[in-house]
């Protein structure tokens, strides 16, 4: 029986939706690129056996719509979205905290923001491109990206942010066939979600470079999660990076940048250690 609970939260600009799993410890899952919630139902069903477990849409995207029209939002905007879902739905024991890509991002922005709201942040290849030797490259990719985007659209754009990027799975999240079944209504989401990604995410996301300051001296603990079968693709090479910022090192996680979802099992006992651990 799911026991799935759904609501929506009202932030600054937006109306958050949000699903609620399971009892225990809280978890948060935040999600990255065209995806919501939907696309970490299975992980979320794993880890809700042990834990309360939030899932939600990001801003802009899904069944998560903005007051106004769409508009370029730092990730430290998306990180306060992730503290004020914290704050009425977490309890009141710092949560644990996964993100994957630019979920991942987030995540290292709510630790830095909001420290003692988590207790532990993974973050799965998060694409830092500005700690990457190529930085100044990346940018005018992005820039070249979002151009392409307002010259010649969605399609064209994403297909050369894919280009870009060269990762096996194209720099999106896993395949459709190996997702929950929840996926098959998230599909007819993803126009929408493609144009605010490419459209208003893109730069503001590609120019974050975490407070390395801030989270070392925070009390979360940062664990940076790189994908055993990803390496030497963008996002691998940026988790390694801000591993080696934070005086860490990446821990390596099954499959690629979306291992989540195509070794879902593989996930959530490496985030149950982490977490047990922490």
């Amino acid at each position: 029986m799911d026991d799935t609970k759904t609501a929506m939260l009202t932030v600054p600009g937006a109306t958050l939706y949000y699903e609620v799993r399971g009892a225990g410890p809280t978890v948060l899952l935040i999600c990255g690129g065209i995806y919501d919630a939907a696309a970490l139902a299975g992980l979320a069903g794993l880890l809700a056996e042990r834990y309360t477990v939030i899932t939600y849409d990001r801003r802009g995207n899904s069944r998560s719509p903005l007051d106004g029209a769409p508009e370029p939002f730092p990730v430290d905007v998306h990180a306060d979205d992730a503290h004020r879902l914290l704050t009425a739905v977490g309890g009141t024991e710092p949560a644990f905290v996964f993100g994957n890509s630019a979920g991942g991002l987030i995540g290292l922005a709510l630790a830095a923001r909001h420290p003692e709201q988590v207790g532990a942040v993974v973050s799965h290849e998060p694409p830092v491109l500005s700690l990457l030797p190529d930085a100044a490259r990346w940018a005018q990719v992005l820039e070249q990206v979002h151009a392409t985007y307002v010259s010649d659209g969605v399609e064209a754009a994403m297909g050369q942010f894919g280009a870009a990027m060269g990762m096996a799975d194209g720099g999106g999240q896993p395949p459709m066939d190996q997702l929950p079944p929840e996926v098959a209504e998230m599909l007819g989401r993803f126009a929408r979600n493609t144009e605010v990604f490419v459209g208003y995410e893109i730069i503001p996301f590609g120019a974050f470079t975490p407070d390395v300051a801030a989270l070392r001296a925070g009390s979360p603990r940062v664990v940076l999660a790189a994908g055993a079968d990803s390496a030497g693709e963008p996002p691998h090479l940026a988790a390694l990076a801000v591993a080696e910022r934070l005086g860490t090192e990446a821990v390596l996680f099954p499959g690629d940048h979306g291992g989540f979802g195509t070794h879902t099992d593989g996930f959530a006992t490496e985030l149950q250690k982490i977490f047990s651990a922490s």
